[in-house]
């Protein structure tokens, strides 16, 4: 019979995808056969997956962990933040609605359905499912038609690991206050908990386990040290994009947008040792130094345009090509080259038409049909294969397109100027193609990593597994579950 187990956290982004992930790999090397499942997730990072739909990225690595595709049963709710109020709502890869978050509050109850069927299909066809929470248990304010914690736990009869972050302090409090809050029959689904993220010697926090265990009942699972290689794999959350610290090599700017999104296509390149990349934060200037200036995909393209410019950066763009350097738009970056973007339909808010930088000779309009899937290219300059996906709404169209980026199937895709020093394409995942990624870095004069890519994540979740293997208790982990 199949088995389940769910790592909650005491919080946010207290390494729960990761702790996922390392499991995934260490069952999966036992024999098992192991599947990744998140019922509800927040994040504009999203993978394109083998059926046609959409999921988070942290689920997608997972199901890499597993030997599996993704898969839309993997992450059947997913939230897919358009304001500081509002999600685009995706259930089962498809987008339903986009919501205010009073209103999502209304909705959810009705989803656990959903949820349910995608978590039980997935049994059908395992050994183990080893389920991800969202947030805390301990948002008690929440636990109402709860469909990401333990209203999921306990509907889905899924015993529960919490897991909390000692790097970012308070790591009792973190895991006591949690059983303190939380309802005694969500702590009764709780069979232990794992301390994250220790730096220095992990017999230090002997004492403080030991004080874990006396306060809660729950047996501890292990105190796991920091995993310094974790920047290699792909974040979920913005928050979390960590690049190497490196004082040469092709300099590399990103321009982190408010709502940027699919910020994994540049996890290739911040690998290279020939590559400084840097993600420019809100209110610093693109560094005079830069030699590409990298505009992202974003979930509200003309939100971020004007996010943009409040940061002056239209005109370090602008400053920066003068002076003889590269631009490349993906997806919205790709929008906001043109020189505007229309959304008469209101699609991604208010109905209007926001300016663009003009410095690609075409237009955007917005449309309601989402173009959502894989695909294979070749890239126009250097003839190389790219093999990414696209996922976004509106087309871009005017005579910068008769110079095309990559063409598809024989259609032309993206554009470029005259000079060839500004691009713009709606491929994403473009610089996971090992072939153009060297391409790419040798028109720069920039010689790349003999290792792919692809290579370099599995050998990197292969070392979290031996991380996890030598610090936590993963047979005991096995046997807690269900």
């Amino acid at each position: 019979m199949s088995k389940s187990l769910m790592i909650q956290g005491t919080g946010s982004n207290v390494g729960k995808s990761m702790l996922v992930a390392g499991l995934c790999r260490a069952a999966v090397r036992r024999g098992l056969s192991v599947a990744p499942f998140k019922p509800q997730n927040m994040s504009n990072n999203a993978a394109v997956t083998s059926d046609g739909g959409e999921i988070g990225r942290a689920q997608a690595l997972q199901a890499m962990a597993c030997g599996l595709a993704p898969h839309t049963d993997m992450n059947p709710v997913l939230l897919k933040p358009e304001t500081d109020v509002g999600s685009q709502v995706v259930v089962q890869g498809k987008r339903v609605a986009t919501v205010k978050a009073r209103d999502y509050a209304k909705m959810k109850p009705g989803l656990m359905e959903a949820v349910l069927d995608s978590f039980n299909r997935l049994k059908s066809q395992h050994d183990l499912v080893l389920v991800e929470g969202a947030g805390s248990p301990a948002e008690v304010n929440l636990r109402p038609g709860d469909i990401a914690n333990m209203g999921f736990a306990r509907a889905a009869d899924c015993p529960v690991i919490l897991a909390g972050d000692i790097d970012r302090g308070g790591v009792i409090a973190q895991i006591v206050g949690t059983q303190a809050v939380i309802d005694p029959g969500d702590a009764a689904m709780i069979q232990g908990f794992l301390v994250n993220r220790f730096r220095g010697d992990p017999t230090l926090f002997d004492d403080g386990y030991a004080m874990i265990e006396a306060q809660t009942g729950w047996r501890g699972f292990g105190v796991i040290p920091w995993f310094g290689d974790a920047w290699k794999l792909p974040a979920e959350d913005a928050l979390d994009i960590k690049t190497p610290e490196r004082a040469g090599g092709l300099h590399v700017v990103c321009l982190k947008l408010s709502r940027i999104s699919n910020f994994d296509d540049l996890d290739p390149l911040a690998q290279e040792p020939g590559v400084r990349l840097t993600m420019l934060q809100a209110g610093q200037p693109v560094p005079a130094d830069a030699d590409v200036v990298i505009l992202p995909g974003s979930k509200s393209t003309r939100g971020d345009l004007a996010f943009l410019r409040a940061q002056g950066w239209d005109e370090d763009v602008r400053a920066h090509y003068r002076r003889g350097g590269h631009v490349l738009g993906i997806c919205g970056g790709l929008q906001m080259l043109g020189h505007s973007v229309a959304d008469p339909e209101g699609i991604e808010g208010l109905p209007g038409t926001e300016a663009g930088l003009s410095l690609l000779d075409l237009e955007t309009v917005m449309t309601g049909d989402k173009r959502l899937t894989e695909v294979s290219a070749v890239h126009v300059p250097t003839g190389c294969a790219i093999s990414g996906y696209e996922m976004h709404k509106g087309r871009s169209e005017g005579p910068d397109r008769s110079r095309p980026f990559a063409r598809i199937d024989g259609a032309d895709e993206g554009a470029m100027s005259a000079d060839g020093r500004i691009a713009g394409s709606y491929l994403h995942g473009m610089f996971r193609s090992d072939g153009f990624r060297r391409a790419w870095l040798a028109g720069f004069g920039v010689r790349a990593a003999e290792a792919t890519y692809d290579h370099t994540v599995q050998e990197t979740l292969d070392g979290l597994a031996d991380w996890l293997e030598a610090h936590v208790d993963v047979d005991g982990l096995l046997a807690a579950t269900r």
